[in-house]
């Protein structure tokens, strides 16, 4: 695992449980406000962070902390995420995934392997506007497949959608609840621009609270809970 950051304790990074995060290196994606530029753009990697450091840490607190949290970066291109989460859930810590959704193959592994307790897949987008948002060439197809396969998945989980005001409006927000329609979570969160992959977004006019409120109305009737974070 390429291993970018490695935070030792949250309590808001896995609902209701105290979490240590992982930020995996590398993604796919290249989404102008994406706030991990260190961990997408390859120029800005730092030197990893060896495993055995991580696992080290994480002996020390067995019974202090519930669950690791993997995020990136996109996790699901690490070759050895499978390994990983094998060897966080024999020192029985739950695993969170945060994830965009566009390996559904590893998804349907970790799933079918029992091995991951929640996933949180990043909405990025209606389907017919991925490529475009995302600034890669995504098969929204699997998209559409990874949101199927986490909904079916019997697991805890949640959608979030980033609310960039200069790529996303209603509409975009409307056709994402549908894409979800009947998922148990649907998250807005507010796009904070203080670091970004693409310097132009920092000046971007922004949503503000009580416009995200508007936006959770709209769409609240696609799922069981929609929330602003």
């Amino acid at each position: 695992m390429l291993i970018g950051g490695f935070q030792r304790f949250s309590l808001i990074d896995y609902p209701g449980k105290i979490c240590a995060i992982v930020f995996t290196q590398g993604c796919n994606f290249r989404c102008p406000y994406c706030h991990n530029p260190e961990l997408v753009d390859p120029k800005l990697f730092s030197h990893p962070i060896p495993e055995e450091d991580l696992f080290a840490f994480l002996e020390t607190r067995r019974g202090k902390l519930d669950a690791v949290v993997i995020t990136g970066g996109e996790p699901t291109l690490q070759p050895d995420l499978i390994d990983f989460i094998s060897k966080l859930k024999s020192m029985n810590y739950l695993v969170k995934l945060d994830t965009n959704g566009s390996n559904p193959r590893i998804l349907r592994e970790l799933i079918e392997l029992k091995i991951v307790d929640y996933l949180a897949m990043d909405v990025k987008a209606p389907l017919e506007r991925y490529r475009e948002i995302t600034n890669s060439k995504v098969d929204p197809a699997k998209i559409k497949q990874s949101i199927e396969l986490i909904m079916q998945s019997g697991l805890d989980y949640e959608f979030r959608t980033t609310v960039v005001k200069l790529q996303l409006g209603k509409a975009d927000i409307l056709e994402i609840g549908k894409q979800i329609r009947g998922s148990k979570r649907y998250v807005l969160q507010k796009f904070v621009p203080t670091k970004v992959l693409d310097q132009k977004y920092l000046e971007g006019v922004i949503y503000t609270d009580e416009d995200l409120e508007c936006l959770r109305d709209a769409v609240k009737s696609y799922v069981v809970e929609c929330v602003v974070r």
